[in-house]
């Protein structure tokens, strides 16, 4: 599986605790300094089968600057991915991508269901 974090987000480091005290292997990759391509976006977001705005990081300090909230609406699926491959802050975290599945955010009841 491939764990995809931004190192100083609390519930990154919750989600790779719960990972590693559960006994998971996975790669872990740093978000910002590996931004995710515009590819890997549409993969996971195509794999996912969840609407796209769950991939934004809604809560991010460059979502709110970038007026998002309001752009969002007007934009079509491929103009969101290319955004979102513009930097890493503005996608959810963490991603976690398996063979089949992709979670984004941590909930610790969804995780389970997927890995257990």
């Amino acid at each position: 599986m491939l764990f995809v974090e931004y190192p100083k987000c609390t519930t990154c480091k919750k989600a790779k605790k719960w990972l590693e005290d559960g006994g998971f292997q996975f790669q872990d990759r740093h978000i910002k300094e590996e931004n995710p391509t515009y590819e890997e976006l549409k993969a996971w977001y195509e794999k996912s089968g969840l609407p796209i705005k769950r991939f934004f990081n809604t809560s991010g300090l460059l979502y709110k600057e970038l007026g998002l909230k309001d752009k969002l609406p007007d934009m079509t699926e491929d103009e969101m991915l290319k955004l979102l491959a513009t930097d890493g802050m503005l996608v959810k975290r963490p991603v976690l991508v398996g063979e089949d599945f992709v979670l984004t955010g941590f909930k610790e009841a969804e995780w389970s269901e997927k890995l257990k």
